[in-house]
C-alpha cells in the first residue's frame, strides 16, 4: 500500500509550522534572558519555553532522521542487491541521513547552554 501525497504534504507542513513555533519562542525569549542578572535565576516561563524549545528540536529531528534512514537505507539494500560494491557509498547515504539527529542534539545542547 502507498502513502498518499496529502498525507506527507500534511506531515511536512506540521513540522514547518512546529519548527516556526519554537524559533519563536527562542526569538521571544531572548531579551528576558538577556535583562535577568547574571546570578538571578530566570523567569519560569522563559525557562519554560526554552525547554519546549529543547524537547521540540530533538524530537523533530530524530523523527526527520528517522525517516530519512528508513527511506535511504529502503534504497541502499535495494541497490545493494543488484551491486554489492556500492557498500561503502551507501553507507555514507545512511550516514548523513543520521546526521540530521546529531544536529538536532546540538540545537537543545546550545539552548539548555543558553537558558543556564
Amino acid at each position: 500500500m502507498k502513502p498518499s501525497l496529502p498525507l506527507f504534504a500534511g506531515l511536512a507542513a506540521a513540522i514547518l509550522v512546529a519548527a516556526a513555533v519554537a524559533t519563536g519562542s527562542l526569538i521571544a525569549a531572548a531579551p528576558a534572558l538577556a535583562a535577568t542578572a547574571a546570578g538571578a535565576p530566570p523567569d519560569p516561563q522563559v525557562l519554560a519555553w526554552g525547554l519546549v524549545a529543547a524537547a521540540a528540536s530533538t524530537a523533530l529531528s530524530a523523527l526527520a532522521a528517522g525517516y530519512a534512514v528508513a527511506k535511504v537505507g529502503t534504497a541502499a539494500v535495494g541497490a545493494l542487491a543488484e551491486k554489492p560494491e556500492l557498500m561503502a557509498r551507501l553507507l555514507i547515504f545512511v550516514g548523513l541521513a543520521e546526521g540530521i539527529a546529531i544536529y538536532g542534539l546540538i540545537v537543545s545542547i546550545l539552548i539548555l547552554n543558553r537558558l543556564g
